[in-house]
């Protein structure tokens, strides 16, 4: 299958080989080179910034559905990396239409220039509806964005590369968003004009280990009135309880959930143990899930969006959540004690889980959002409520 823009130029300068052999023509923008990934769609048709600097999409190349991606710019503020070691996830980015002047009071420069300053290798004026329709019918498929502005790519040599990437089953890339200097967390969320907020210092100490953490996790945990400290994925248990925390919360993440868990299970036994409540979010959901005996799957598509519908069990409410992940819990799995609180109601997969008699919960989707609505804001003030609950007992 060959695809191309409506309007091809003389020279296309970019090119999406994937691995079946299928090749769409298009417009280069951002870094110049090739990039390897596993090829999903996204959905969300707000916060492109946001979704390219989200740790969880190491390794992958994102389509996006929407096609108007780059007419607000870019700046310095809307960035979900929370280090430099994660500031490349997102290999690449496929676009519909061409990306235009930013037209935004706080952009600092083009889309074009800041994925070139990351190093995103990026392809415009495909069709990306085809390509999403072909992801929904045969699943994540292996591909390569090639940009070259002279316009010459060895076809041949891009599929075989293609090919060749590995994938990410059975991969921890955790390690590869993420440093190992612990550090504190200090802004809350962004409230316009004046900046971020300020956290209390003295608020109940929240540990974060971070497995590929968003920025906006740690935010809403500081507006939430934590005082939030950040540790390595593979830091111990004996290094997280000397902190002496109040709570701590397993962040999302890259990769495969069984790899990534082959060393945080152990720890996260242990933490389940030790009875301090616990917020776990998307790979940490899914890791406390394996901590309990379940298992994890790898998914077709995966959930990529900011508008997937939700429901609470307790009260029936839905609500409107951001997702980002290409493995689920397997539901069936569950052990006794283990229950179920939320269900995706686009496809009835797990999407939340609590142990009986235990302060623990976990989501799969975003409650920090960013982008996506704030339906589940209130996922943190209820850890920092469980929190107050048990300083107080």
């Amino acid at each position: 299958m060959r695809l191309c823009q409506d309007t091809p130029s003389v020279a296309p300068t970019a090119r999406l080989v994937l691995a079946d052999g299928s090749v769409f023509e298009g417009e280069g923008l951002g870094a110049t080179g090739t990039a390897v990934g596993e090829v999903c769609f996204n959905t969300a048709i707000t916060g492109y910034q946001e979704i390219l600097t989200d740790p969880s999409y190491a390794g992958q190349i994102i389509t996006f559905t929407f096609p108007h991606i780059g007419n607000v710019g870019a700046n310095d503020q809307d960035l979900e990396n929370a280090t430099d070691d994660a500031a490349v996830a997102a290999r690449g980015a496929i676009l519909r239409a061409g990306v235009t002047s930013p037209s935004n009071y706080r952009a600092r420069m083009d889309l074009d220039a800041w994925m070139r300053r990351r190093g995103i290798v990026g392809i415009a004026g495909i069709d990306t509806r085809a390509l999403t329709a072909l992801i929904r019918e045969t699943g994540m498929p292996h591909g390569v964005v090639a940009h070259q502005p002279g316009g010459l790519f060895d076809i041949t040599a891009l599929q075989q590369k293609a090919k060749g990437f590995s994938g990410l089953e059975g991969r921890d890339l955790s390690k590869h968003v993420t440093g190992e200097t612990p550090y504190l967390a200090k802004g809350g969320d962004w409230d316009g004009e004046g900046g971020f907020e300020v956290g209390n210092p003295n608020g109940p100490l929240v540990v974060v280990i971070d497995y590929g953490v968003k920025r906006n996790i740690l935010r809403r945990l500081v507006s939430a009135g934590a005082k939030v400290q950040v540790v390595p994925p593979t830091a111990s248990f004996d290094d997280i309880m000397a902190l002496k925390p109040q709570g701590v919360v397993l962040s999302n993440g890259p990769g495969d959930p069984a790899a990534t868990g082959e060393y945080a299970v152990p720890v996260i036994k242990q933490l389940i143990d030790s009875k301090v409540p616990m917020l776990c979010i998307c790979l940490g959901h899914q890791m406390l899930a394996l901590a309990l005996g379940a298992k994890t799957l790898k998914m077709p598509q995966g959930h990529h969006g900011a508008n997937h519908p939700v429901q609470e069990h307790d009260t029936g409410k839905v609500e409107i959540v951001s997702m980002n992940h290409g493995f689920a819990v397997d539901e069936s799995t569950l052990p006794d004690g283990v229950e179920p609180t939320y269900t995706s109601l686009f496809d009835k997969t797990n999407a939340g889980l609590r142990i009986i008699g235990a302060p623990v919960i976990s989501v799969q989707h975003h409650p920090e959002a960013s982008p996506g609505p704030q339906d589940s804001f209130g996922v943190f003030d209820r850890f920092l409520t469980m929190v107050g609950e048990q300083r107080a007992a």
